[in-house]
């Protein structure tokens, strides 16, 4: 691994971004509230730092950082995966993907983002590899080797979408703890495996199973071999959809080291937390599975809006299941430049957990009206949707392109960061970029 040298984010918002938001503001901003605009001192103190007239000006909300001046950069370079790539921790390994790097219907291996509990295994014997299935609602144990999950069961391929549950933490204010995301921990790949309720089914698992946990081969970050780094899970109704998977292939080839080879859970739609990698055990409860990061607060939001800075206490947190509607802008990316009546087109991607995405629209005039987009339907369910429109900006200046997707049961995403919860999960706040208009 070669480090490469920092480039950084403006340094108006690089410097201090609290201080930048009093500067420019006139006071700590609240990204959970529309009311109240920028002072006349802070859009001139904007617009400096802009390079340009901020066009539409007068409906951008307060607190708000335009798109060019909150858009990550790279750290490092990392084997097997795009230079492009942003690491926000090395122990362990967290990594992002830039938006406009997600531009492919399928996310390539070296674009797929790393969202890691724990160490990665050093040692992999994929030829002495098993997966062992038990616990309370399984009979006796059933241990399979990986060439007995690749002969013995009819395998299937799925594109289907993961995302980590703090994507957009970085968000936030007052700040979350854990990794500071900013859209790019999403993918949606191609895999192959066998689903895992055939693995249930020759199992024998009872009647009375309520929950599917996994164990996988990562070293705790203590490299204490007798601590379990993390063991989550799912529900046994959703343990036994069909797109639910025990994965070898990734796009038709093994699954990258990073993220899970040689074997891992893909739950599509759920926070990727459940779709456990290094996969050496499932076991099969009759109680909501409680090993580590199933208990409060980790993967839990409040059951009732709080405050921002509010302690939830543990029983009031419920566990995050289906991800919210979201989109992402990739194309073009932040900084783009374009004539004064030149067409062009905006496309991305949206999903919705388990639903479908109903309708998409963008914006370039911060959410004051919008204009609907074409969606393409999935190629499977839990796969994510392509979207496209077309734009003509005719008054130079800066502008930015927001983008909001509507899911089936017709509920939107909020313009601004949606409700605070004390780990900073579940933003999906439309997504924008920066676009500037110049002759």
């Amino acid at each position: 691994m070669a480090k490469k040298k920092r480039i950084g984010i403006h340094e108006l918002y690089a410097r201090d971004p609290y201080q930048a938001d009093l500067e420019l503001f006139g006071r700590e901003s609240d990204p959970n509230s529309r009311r109240g605009f920028l002072k006349k001192a802070g859009l001139t103190a904007m617009a400096m730092a802009l390079g340009g007239k901020i066009v539409h000006a007068e409906n951008m909300p307060a607190g708000v950082i335009p798109a060019a001046l909150d858009t990550p950069q790279g750290d490092f370079e990392i084997e097997g995966k795009h230079p492009e790539l942003v690491v926000l921790n090395d122990k362990p390994w967290n990594v992002e993907t830039p938006a406009h790097l997600l531009d492919d219907e399928v996310t390539p291996a070296d674009r797929l983002f790393i969202r890691n509990n724990g160490l990665v295994p050093e040692k992999i014997d994929v030829a002495a590899w098993t997966l062992t299935i038990d616990g309370e609602s399984v009979p006796e144990p059933v241990t399979l080797s990986l060439d007995d999950l690749k002969t013995k069961f009819k395998s299937y391929t799925y594109r289907l979408t993961l995302e980590c549950g703090g994507n957009g933490r970085k968000e936030f204010n007052p700040p979350a703890k854990g990794n500071q995301w900013t859209t790019g921990a999403v993918g949606c790949s191609e895999w192959t495996g066998v689903r895992l309720k055939d693995l249930l089914e020759y199992a024998k698992v009872k009647s009375d199973a309520v929950y599917v946990g996994y164990y996988g081969a990562d070293v705790h970050l203590s490299r204490n071999p007798k601590k379990v780094t993390i063991s989550r899970g799912i529900p046994i109704a959703k343990a036994m959809e069909e797109e639910s998977l025990i994965a070898w292939q990734m796009n038709g080839e093994d699954i990258p080291l990073m993220n899970g080879y040689p074997l891992r859970m893909i739950i599509g739609g759920w926070p990727a937390s459940v779709s456990g990698k290094w996969l050496t055990r499932l076991s099969v409860r009759n109680i909501v599975h409680d090993g580590p990061k199933m208990e409060a607060p980790s993967y839990r939001v409040p059951k009732y809006p709080v405050a921002p800075g509010t302690e939830v206490p543990p029983e009031d947190m419920k566990i995050i299941e289906s991800m919210p509607v979201k989109s992402l802008i990739t194309y073009p990316k932040t900084g783009a430049m374009v004539k004064p009546g030149q067409k062009f087109e905006v496309r991305g991607h949206a999903w919705a957990g388990d639903m479908e995405v109903k309708e998409m629209h963008i914006s370039t005039d911060f959410g004051a009206t919008w204009q609907k987009a074409s969606l393409n339907p999935a190629p499977n369910r839990l796969a994510w949707q392509r979207w496209r429109a077309q734009v003509k900006l005719n008054e130079s200046g800066y502008y930015e392109i927001w983008a909001r997707a509507t899911d089936s049961n017709g509920k939107a995403q909020p313009m601004v960061v949606p409700g605070w919860n004390p780990k900073g999960y579940l933003n999906n706040a439309t997504h924008r970029i920066a676009v500037k208009v110049s002759s």
